[in-house]
C-alpha cells in the first residue's frame, strides 16, 4: 500500500509541475505572439439565430440589456466561480431582447475584450471560451451589425484569437464533452470567416471524438443517458449550421445523428419521464423535441435493447432495466454503481425508481449518489461493486470491472421477462447474482427472483435490495408486518416478500438537478448463507 501511496504522490507532483510550466507558457508573450498571427479575415457568414435554439430555452425571460449594471462587469477578482462562467460565456446574451441597443451589447463586448485580450486561466477557460465564440457569433445581430469599423476589427480579432488558442489546447482535455463544445466553436468560426484551416481542424475534431467517445451502437460509451441528450444537441446543432451555409454535411455526422436519435427516441420521446441511471436526472426536453420536429428529424426505435439498458413499454406500462457493463475507466466519471437497478412506470407515474444524480463533484452526495444504495438493485456488506479513485483533477472514475452473462428478455402481449446474472461480488464475496423479473401486463403483477449462487470463495454477509419510491409516495406497512402498501397520485400497489423481511426507510432522492429531497424506499434485508438463495419479491396492483 505505501509503495503505491508513493507512486500516486509521485505522479500527483507530475502532474502539478507539468501544469505549472505549461501554466508560465500558456502566460508568456510568445505564446501571445503565436495565436496573435492572424490574416484578417472579417466575419461573413451570420448564422440563423434560431438554429440556436437547441442550446438555450425558449420560455426564458427576454431582458433589455439596458438593464444590465456594466461598470464593474469584467472584473474577476470580486467574482465567485459560478458568477464569472455566467458572465464570461456570454450565454445570456440568448436572453438579450431584440429591441436591446446593439451599442450597448458591442461597449459591454469591448470592453470584455480591452479586459481580457491575452490568455487568462479562468476566462479562458475552455467551456467558457467555447460557448463565448458560440454566444458572440450566433448573436451577431447584437454583437457585431451596425458596429464601427474599429469595434468589428477589435471582434473580429479576438475571436479568431481564441479560436486558436482552442485548436492549440482543445486535445489536452480530458473531457469529451468540452471537447464537443470547443469543436462546434472552430466549425462555427470557420464557417463565419471562410476559415478553411479552422474548418479542416474542427470536422477532424469531431470525427476523432466520434470514434473515440461512441460505441458500436452509435451511444457514448459513458452510458450516460444524459450525455447521450448532450451529444446530440450539438451534432444536431453543427448539421444544421452547415447546411444553413449550404455546405456539404459529412456522412459520419449524419451517421452519428442517425443512432443516437434512434436511442434519444427510445428513452426521451417514448416517456415523459427521466430515466435516472448514470449520471442522468430529470430532465423536460419538450423545447428540444419541437425543435427537432420543426427541422424535420424523426428518429424512430424499433428494438428494446441498446447499450446495457432494456425497455419494455406498452400503453399502461414500462419497465427499464441496466444490464450492462461499466464504461472504461476514461469514460466513466458520471457512471453510477447500480446493475440490475430498474425503474417501473405505470400511467407514466413512476412506482419504483431510482434516486438519481447529485452533479456538485466535490460534494459528497456526489459520491453517495453514484454508489449501490441509491438504486433499486442487490447490495452486499453495504458496499457497491464499483469502487470510485479520485485523480488529480478532483474527479472520480470507476476502478473495477465486472461481467454480465446469461442475458435474455422477451415482450408478449401478456406478460414481459428480462433475466441476467453478473460476477461483480464473486471476488470479494463469492457470490453470483441473477435477478429475473416477470410482469403480467393484465393482472398488473411485478414478480421478482433474486439468486444468489455460492462460489468456493464465498464469505458470509449481510444483503439489501432496495426500491426506491419518488418523493411524496404514502407508504404504509400493514399490521401483520409482510406487506407495505404504496399510494401514487393515481394507484395503488401492495408489495410482499415471501421468506425475508421487509421494511421502509428514509433516503434522499437527487432526481431534481443539484438538490435533494428525502424520499421513501423498501428494502429487503437478511444475510448469505451456504445454500443457493432466491429471495422472491412480488409488487401488485390493488
Amino acid at each position: 500500500m505505501s509503495i503505491i501511496n508513493t507512486l500516486n504522490l509521485i505522479n500527483k507532483f507530475k502532474f502539478i509541475f507539468s501544469n505549472k510550466i505549461r501554466d508560465i507558457y500558456l502566460n508568456s508573450s510568445l505564446y501571445n505572439k503565436k495565436i496573435s498571427k492572424l490574416d484578417g479575415l472579417s466575419l461573413v457568414y451570420k448564422p440563423n439565430p434560431s438554429i440556436f435554439d437547441c442550446l438555450v430555452k425558449y420560455k426564458k425571460k427576454k431582458h433589455n440589456i439596458d438593464n444590465y449594471q456594466t461598470k464593474n462587469m469584467w472584473s474577476l477578482n470580486s467574482k465567485k466561480f459560478n458568477e464569472v462562467k455566467y458572465l464570461h460565456n456570454f450565454y445570456w446574451l440568448y436572453s438579450i431582447d431584440l429591441k436591446s441597443s446593439n451599442e450597448i451589447t458591442q461597449s459591454i463586448i469591448e470592453k470584455w475584450i480591452d479586459n481580457n485580450k491575452d490568455y487568462n486561466s479562468r476566462s479562458w477557460e475552455m467551456d467558457l471560451l467555447s460557448k463565448r465564440v458560440i454566444s458572440w457569433i450566433s448573436n451577431s445581430h447584437l454583437t457585431y451589425n451596425d458596429g464601427k469599423d474599429d469595434y468589428k476589427k477589435k471582434f473580429n480579432f479576438i475571436i479568431r484569437k481564441q479560436v486558436n488558442h482552442l485548436k492549440n489546447e482543445i486535445n489536452r482535455s480530458k473531457s469529451f464533452d468540452d471537447k464537443l463544445i470547443g469543436c462546434t466553436a472552430i466549425i462555427l468560426a470557420g464557417l463565419a470567416y471562410q476559415d478553411k484551416i479552422f474548418l479542416l481542424f474542427g470536422f477532424n475534431l469531431l470525427k476523432k471524438i466520434s470514434n473515440h467517445s461512441l460505441d458500436t451502437e452509435g451511444f457514448p460509451k459513458s452510458r450516460s443517458l444524459r450525455q447521450l441528450v448532450f451529444y446530440l444537441k450539438y451534432l444536431v446543432l453543427i448539421r444544421e449550421l452547415l447546411k444553413d451555409s449550404q455546405k456539404e454535411i459529412p456522412d459520419y455526422l449524419e451517421e452519428n445523428i442517425y443512432y443516437l436519435g434512434q436511442a434519444y427516441n427510445l428513452f426521451f420521446q417514448n416517456s415523459s419521464k427521466s430515466f435516472l441511471f448514470n449520471g442522468n436526472h430529470e430532465i423536460n426536453n419538450d423545447e428540444f423535441n419541437s425543435y427537432l420536429k420543426l427541422n424535420g428529424y424523426n428518429f424512430k426505435f424499433q428494438n428494446n435493447e441498446i447499450s446495457g439498458y432494456i425497455y419494455l413499454k406498452n400503453q399502461k406500462s414500462s419497465i427499464i432495466i441496466d444490464v450492462g457493463s461499466p464504461p472504461e475507466k476514461i469514460y466513466s466519471q458520471d457512471y453510477q454503481s447500480g446493475i440490475f437497478s430498474f425503474e417501473f412506470l405505470y400511467l407514466d407515474t413512476k412506482i419504483i425508481t431510482n434516486s438519481g444524480y447529485y452533479q456538485k463533484k466535490r460534494h459528497q452526495l456526489n459520491t453517495i449518489s453514484r454508489s449501490s444504495a441509491s438504486h433499486s438493485t442487490l447490495i452486499l456488506d453495504n458496499s457497491s461493486i464499483t469502487k470510485f479513485r479520485r485523480n488529480s483533477l478532483g474527479k472520480d472514475f470507476s476502478d473495477g470491472n465486472f461481467r454480465v452473462f446469461n442475458k435474455k428478455y422477451f415482450a408478449e402481449k401478456d406478460k414481459w421477462m428480462i433475466e441476467a446474472s453478473h460476477d461483480g461480488y464473486q471476488k470479494m464475496y463469492g457470490v453470483i447474482h441473477n435477478r429475473k423479473i416477470e410482469f403480467s401486463c393484465k393482472k398488473f403483477i411485478l414478480s421478482g427472483t433474486d439468486t444468489l449462487f455460492k462460489k468456493n470463495n464465498f464469505k458470509k454477509t449481510n444483503f439489501e435490495i432496495r426500491f426506491h419510491l419518488t418523493p411524496g409516495t404514502k407508504v404504509t406497512k400493514t399490521i401483520d408486518q409482510k406487506n407495505i402498501l404504496i399510494e401514487t397520485e393515481n394507484t395503488g400497489w401492495k408489495f410482499s416478500c415471501l421468506n425475508y423481511s421487509i421494511d421502509v426507510e428514509t433516503g434522499l432522492y437527487f432526481g431534481r438537478k443539484n438538490t435533494y429531497i428525502e424520499n421513501r424506499s423498501i428494502f429487503i434485508s437478511g444475510f448469505t448463507n451456504n445454500n443457493e438463495q432466491k429471495i422472491f419479491w412480488k409488487l401488485e396492483k390493488i
